[in-house]
């Protein structure tokens, strides 16, 4: 499992290195899309083991939309993710009063837009990022250090995990593992401290530790996620790794903060 988990790891980092400086905007921005689609359908179809019927095919419809609309720039207001997740919110309502049924109308209806939200707003600030001034960089920064933070976990956390870190949520997850992960971050950090030159060592450290403590939040929300949809991984799409949200989830969580660090203060 390790070595599975290992190769898929960095055959991926190695397509999204090359998706990000090498290949045309158009491959990011489908690349980007087609993570969300393929996150949307393992995220609605965990929803349904528990008997739970989202909009599945209208958020999935949705979530194609949101970095579509960024990507092409097809911003009709200030603020437009909003006022269209707005829209989306209205129409998802009035599906629901053409159902038969009653049962689990808050239930439909909530699940539908919180995987809209969780998985294609969020992560649709990666292609954000992507067309800001040096985005290239910027991405490679988040994506590294926020992987790196995921792999140093996983990697210390079955060497020498000992003490849980939440049993509820995730028995194998360890502090020895999330302190592995904090360190995998900072050095990554470290390491990619011309991507983000303004920046000192000092804050490039701080950041990278941030994003590290994000990065681990966010894989253990997923994993209350599945806990919750009784479910090991979000399918068996990627060997060693599980799902395309098993890959992203920790993304979901840092794309939209380091976003606005970098929109705010630098």
């Amino acid at each position: 499992m390790f070595v599975k988990r290992l190769i898929s790891s960095i055959s991926i980092l190695f397509f999204i290195w090359l998706t990000i400086f090498v290949l045309p905007n158009w491959f990011f921005g489908f690349l980007a899309t087609s993570m969300i689609v393929l996150g949307l359908f393992e995220f609605y179809s965990m929803i349904e083991k528990k008997g739970i019927h989202p909009y599945k095919y209208f958020g999935m419809l949705v979530g194609v939309a949101i970095p579509l609309s960024i990507y092409l720039e097809l911003q009709l207001t200030k603020g437009w993710e909003l006022l269209f997740i707005t829209a989306a919110c209205m129409i998802v309502f009035a599906m629901q009063l053409t159902r038969r049924t009653d049962d689990q109308a808050v239930l439909s209806v909530s699940t539908t837009i919180f995987g809209i939200l969780y998985i294609s707003w969020f992560f649709s600030f990666i292609v954000k990022l992507k067309f800001m001034a040096n985005g290239p960089a910027l991405v490679a920064f988040l994506v590294f250090v926020t992987k790196s933070a995921d792999m140093g976990a996983y990697a210390l956390g079955s060497l020498l995990g000992r003490h849980s870190l939440i049993q509820r949520i995730s028995p194998k997850k360890t502090w020895e593992g999330a302190l592995g992960g904090l360190l995998s971050s900072i050095l990554i950090a470290y390491l990619f401290r011309r991507f983000i030159p303004q920046l000192s060592i000092i804050r490039i450290l701080y950041l990278g530790a941030f994003i590290g403590v994000i990065a681990q939040i966010g894989d253990l929300y997923e994993s209350l996620v599945k806990r919750d949809c009784q479910t090991k991984d979000a399918s068996g799409l990627i060997p060693g790794l599980g799902g395309m949200l098993d890959v992203i989830d920790s993304i979901l969580f840092t794309a939209p903060i380091f976003y606005f660090y970098v929109k705010f203060f630098l």
